[in-house]
């Protein structure tokens, strides 16, 4: 039987609106039956509270996991996760519950990203602590897998404590895990359990090409914790602009920046697949504008790929 070619396992999805512009749960709708009808394999939701950037205006989205069950009730096929979500300003043991409950709801089309969250502000306004992301993220992950393993057990930690915790009714067990760091101690924490990985395109360029230290970063961790780079699936979320794109806001003027990807539909299909020659093998679009209508343009560029 001859080799998969890196196209052949390839599959590409779309990041819904947060805080480009207000939007309501109408257009929300509309644009993911349109990314299910035009084809793409997956829908990914933001997972933030508010942002606030000098002068202008605050701007929020609509809670992630609210969203992540409405959308797992007005889809069929497409997965669905959160891109990702924020261990910091969630109960672990809630998290597991949604993430079970919408898994639920959806057929089983959850993949449930997870990361320790950056955004300052969602912290601070909501009254959540901003400290010591890293050690909070290792005991919340750990709540997080075991009760999605179905256990049933007692947490003593520093910063959570359960006492007969499990989820019933219990999980999927095949649920898929995916984090979305590219930190040492995060890759080391997690690459035992995850069975995908997440960098967002800030972290890379936006370019396939930039993507080896972070690849090897992943590579490096699995070899630490005994085991095969090959058991975690590499997914990667890259900008896109359209024409009518101005520039997708992030919420942060003074995050660092990289070009969007730009060009004929031939143009962008030829970048997105270098993507799966670099080994990726699932890639989330963020798209600008993202609306229906630049999902319906990109059918052409997925057709392309296909």
């Amino acid at each position: 039987m001859p080799a998969e070619s890196p196209g052949e396992a390839f599959r590409v999805g779309v990041q819904l609106p947060e805080v480009e512009r207000p939007i309501g749960w109408p257009e929300m709708r509309d644009i993911a039956r349109t990314i299910e009808d035009v084809g793409f394999d997956s829908l990914w939701v933001g997972d933030h509270l508010l942002y606030r950037d000098g002068d202008e205006a605050a701007r929020g989205p609509m809670e992630a996991w609210s969203i992540l069950a409405a959308l797992a009730e007005v889809t069929e096929r497409v997965s669905l996760g959160p891109l990702v979500a924020s261990a910091g300003f969630h109960s672990p043991a809630m998290l597991a519950k949604n993430a079970a409950t919408v898994d639920e709801i959806s057929g089983g089309r959850l993949i449930f990203g997870l990361g320790a969250g950056s955004n300052r502000v969602d912290y601070d306004a909501f009254g959540f602590s901003y400290d010591h992301r890293v050690a909070r993220f290792s005991e919340a992950f750990t709540i997080v897998r075991r009760l999605l393993a179905g256990e049933t057990f007692d947490f003593d930690g520093e910063y959570y404590e359960l006492r007969g915790a499990e989820l019933n009714p219990p999980a999927r067990p095949d649920l898929p895990l995916m984090v979305g760091s590219n930190g040492p101690k995060m890759l080391r924490l997690t690459t035992p359990y995850v069975a995908m990985w997440n960098s967002w395109f800030l972290w890379f360029g936006n370019r396939a090409s930039g993507l080896g230290p972070l690849m090897a970063a992943v590579d490096e961790a699995c070899l630490e914790v005994g085991r095969d780079p090959a058991e975690v699936e590499r997914t990667a979320a890259v900008l896109v602009q359209l024409e009518g794109g101005t520039g997708r806001n992030a919420g942060d003027s003074e995050r660092p920046t990289a070009p969007p990807l730009r060009g004929s539909a031939d143009e962008l299909a030829a970048s997105l697949f270098e993507f799966a020659e670099a080994g990726i093998s699932h890639l989330q679009l963020v798209l600008d504008p993202i609306t229906s209508r630049s999902v319906e343009q990109m059918g052409e560029v997925l057709r392309l790929i296909r």
